[in-house]
């Protein structure tokens, strides 16, 4: 389009003159000198208008193409649904399935309560990081050389993306942690009354980069070694703790393996190790929780309590293959607990209160409950209604 837009430009450089034939009857009666006809040069044309709206023309269609570009690559990335403002990777769960769950309506015959990590005894702890390893161990029946724990970071970076910023944020993570807790029991021998502990991140809101989550014998390990090189996602490998052998596969939409990276401690970028707390205040919690109407609220837990935590520790964890970071499942079981706190304020209500976009790529209109839970043949696919409630049907478990 621009070549011949040049080309038109170029050819009207110049004024063009054209010849014209003239049939000039009555003045050959009137003078024998005249010709039977005559050639006749016609006017220029008006060059300098028409070189001036081309140049017009071509220099709105550069701007246009300009402010094009802007956006494709500057504006449209802050509204992927991406942490690192990366796209989604193009892996194998991505397919939108037929393949439905059934609903079930039983009632629980026990309800599992998941507990804070520092209430875990020392052997529920083991248990929980034994499970852990043991599925960053077990082979991927999907093959190309990954493990059932690289399953889940390319879920969550493939479909798993998509459910970010809209109203499935909250129900797709709580059944993903509930699909993984259960691999760790099938596969992992982690005990059937086990749970996915949480990290309640109100309590170390002072200094969350201190918490003894994060601590090399009782918690997640510390963060990446400020002396080390780069990793992943300006972090650095994890120097202690008990997952420093952990290798995952991908990060966003690369395969590349690494070691588990971390990067909220860093001079060389002027980090210095300090984690903003100040939206996991009692307070700030507190005013999220009294929010009446389900959008708003998922909106303020994704922006705020998800948001901050993720790009704040860096590393593995600032991008959609979060998984990576067994730090994710704790992170997210609390806040699927701010959720089962807000829902049983007013359970008459909130339990099946559900609006807003279902997901980030649908088309406008409002979620409802018969809205489907896309896990791209890694499992069944789910209405949203299955996971409203965690206290009936298949979840059947509660926060302490």
């Amino acid at each position: 389009m621009f070549n011949s837009i040049q080309t038109s430009y170029r050819e009207w450089r110049e004024p063009r003159y054209t010849q014209v034939v003239v049939d000039d009857t009555e003045s050959q009666t009137s003078s024998s000198s005249s010709s039977s006809s005559e050639v006749e040069e016609e006017k220029p044309i008006e060059a300098t208008s028409l070189k001036h709206h081309l140049l017009t023309a071509y220099l709105i269609i550069t701007t246009l193409a300009w402010i094009s570009l802007v956006i494709w690559f500057i504006v449209l990335p802050f509204f992927l649904p991406d942490y690192d403002s990366d796209p989604p990777p193009p892996l194998r769960f991505w397919q939108q399935t037929s393949n439905i769950n059934p609903n079930s309506n039983k009632a629980c015959k026990h309800i599992a309560t998941r507990r804070e990590w520092r209430s875990l005894t020392e052997t529920e702890r083991t248990e929980f990081v034994d499970a852990i390893h043991c599925l960053a161990r077990t082979p991927s029946e999907w093959g190309d050389n990954r493990t059932v724990y690289d399953d889940f970071s390319i879920l969550h970076g493939g479909v798993g993306s998509w459910c970010h910023r809209s109203a499935s944020f909250l129900p797709w993570h709580r059944w993903t942690l509930y699909i993984f807790e259960n691999i760790l029991k099938d596969k992992c021998g982690f005990p059937r009354d086990g749970t996915i502990p949480y990290w309640d991140w109100s309590l170390d809101h002072f200094s969350l980069s201190n918490s003894s989550i994060f601590s090399p014998t009782t918690g997640f390990g510390s963060d990446g070694s400020p002396s080390a090189a780069d990793s992943v996602g300006q972090g650095r490998c994890v120097q202690n703790g008990p997952f420093t052998d952990l290798r995952p596969i991908i990060y966003n939409h690369t395969y590349i393996t690494h070691c588990l990276s971390r990067g909220f401690n860093d001079p060389k970028r002027n980090i210095t190790g300090v984690i903003s707390g100040e939206q996991y205040k009692p307070e700030a919690i507190g005013e999220i929780l009294r929010i009446e109407k389900y959008e708003e609220f998922g909106k303020r837990v994704e922006e705020r309590l998800h948001n901050g935590l993720h790009q704040g520790v860096g590393g593995d964890f600032r991008a959609m293959t979060a998984a990576n970071d067994p730090l994710f499942y704790v992170h997210h079981a609390s806040l699927d607990r701010m959720w089962w706190r807000w829902q049983w304020e007013n359970p008459e209500v909130r339990l099946a209160e559900y609006s807003g976009k279902h997901m980030f790529n649908s088309t406008p209109g409002e979620a409802n409950l018969k809205d489907v839970l896309l896990y791209g043949g890694f499992t069944k696919d789910v209405l949203v209604e299955r996971a409203m409630s965690t206290e009936s049907g298949e979840l059947c478990y509660q926060y302490q």
